[in-house]
């Protein structure tokens, strides 16, 4: 599955401005943003999942089109089947864990359905949270929150898991359990991964596209093989959404 990305988006704050124009195109397991903060990465997730709309470009999943601002196609977040790990994960603290993995599928004054039931019961048996299924969030270490949140990302069976460095709150002894752990994720529901990170741990161990963001511009490389793939735009440039269409 190829996820491919062409997007303008301008954000003010006051004097302030910030010009985010970029493109990449990614076809492995997968593709790691990194870069400094404040470069555009988190609005390029926010952007793939619809929490923000681009001023133009294209956006596309497999061969489903979630944004072309030509075509005038916006999917709404919750038809995107978008999966979001928060970097400070955004459990709901008065939610146990249970209520938490299910909030995603629950829908206006209705109760969840078997089917519903069936998938959350699934999620708690992989992830091993029967032992505290009924627990709030303040009583799970930074790891189990971690998956918890995981667990609700993927509860609706996303076509990608967007991650916003999703290490950054955890132990470094935590880190390469977790890291293991995304991996045996990964493959098991066989779906895309786009993660931030600026940490070389983590490109090391996630084998796939990187997308480097500067003020500059963006390279984009193989992590494997540090060979360049093609070239990508970023930051007022003249980039042109034709380069990722194939």
């Amino acid at each position: 599955m190829t996820t491919r990305v062409c997007i303008k988006k301008t954000l003010t704050s006051g004097n302030r401005r910030f010009n985010l124009d970029i493109s990449f195109a990614s076809s492995g397991y997968y593709t790691i943003l990194s870069g400094p903060s404040g470069s555009g990465k988190s609005l390029t997730l926010r952007c793939i999942a619809g929490i923000e709309t681009p001023d133009s470009g294209q956006i596309e999943i497999g061969e489903r089109v979630l944004f072309d601002s030509e075509g005038r196609i916006n999917v709404p977040v919750r038809e995107r089947r978008v999966g979001y790990l928060f970097q400070d994960y955004a459990l709901f603290p008065h939610l146990n864990v249970v209520e938490n993995i299910g909030f995603g599928l629950k829908k206006l004054l209705r109760p969840l359905s078997g089917q519903d039931k069936v998938k959350i019961a699934e999620l708690v048996e992989i992830f091993g949270f029967k032992e505290m299924a009924d627990s709030l969030p303040r009583d799970l270490s930074g790891g189990q929150r971690q998956r918890v949140a995981l667990a609700r990302a993927l509860v609706n069976h996303p076509s990608v898991l967007l991650l916003d460095e999703p290490f950054s709150a955890l132990d470094h002894s935590l880190r390469e359990k977790m890291r293991a752990e995304l991996k045996a994720v990964q493959a098991r529901f066989n779906i895309p991964v786009i993660l931030i990170s600026h940490e070389p741990a983590d490109i090391r161990a996630f084998e796939g596209d990187i997308v480097e963001y500067s003020g500059k511009g963006a390279a984009h490389k193989n992590s494997s093989s540090g060979t360049g793939l093609f070239s990508i735009s970023g930051y007022s440039t003249e980039a042109s959404c034709q380069k990722i269409r194939h």
